[in-house]
């Protein structure tokens, strides 16, 4: 009986990290009828657990997008992005494309933190422009 118990207080548990909220890459959608690739898409919030991060508010970048400078609304505020496939994101730290940068391959990076920027500093909230292409 006390495994039965063990199990169903459990199976809650093995549902939660079972669905994660991060898109996959071959998931992103074109975001209008015309065709145009979704490259990636950013999202302000993050979590502790990966099955709820890439949360928030969502920013989606097309091919060929180019922001040197990004919408206030995300203007380090990103924590949480996805890659499409045969897609690679340049991120920068400061405005105008400035300051320390990134690519990101195709992937879901959950937690922005886990990457390093520098010797004292990581991606999380820390990205202020961006160039996203497709092959």
């Amino acid at each position: 009986m006390q495994a039965l118990l063990g199990t169903l207080l459990l199976l809650p548990l093995l549902f939660a990290t079972g669905q994660a909220q991060c898109p996959a890459p071959n998931e992103l959608k074109n975001p209008n009828p015309n065709g145009t690739k979704v490259c990636a898409q950013m999202y302000t919030d993050d979590s502790p657990y990966y099955d709820l991060c890439c949360g928030g508010s969502l920013l989606m970048a097309v091919a060929g997008e180019d922001q040197p400078y990004m919408p206030a609304a995300f203007n380090n505020k990103i924590s949480s992005l996805v890659v499409g496939q045969r897609c690679e994101l340049t991120v920068w730290y400061r405005k105008g494309k400035g300051g320390n940068t990134r690519k990101f391959k195709a992937g879901a990076y959950p937690r922005l933190q886990e990457f390093k920027r520098g010797v004292f500093g990581d991606w999380d909230d820390s990205i202020s422009a961006y160039y996203c292409k497709c092959n």
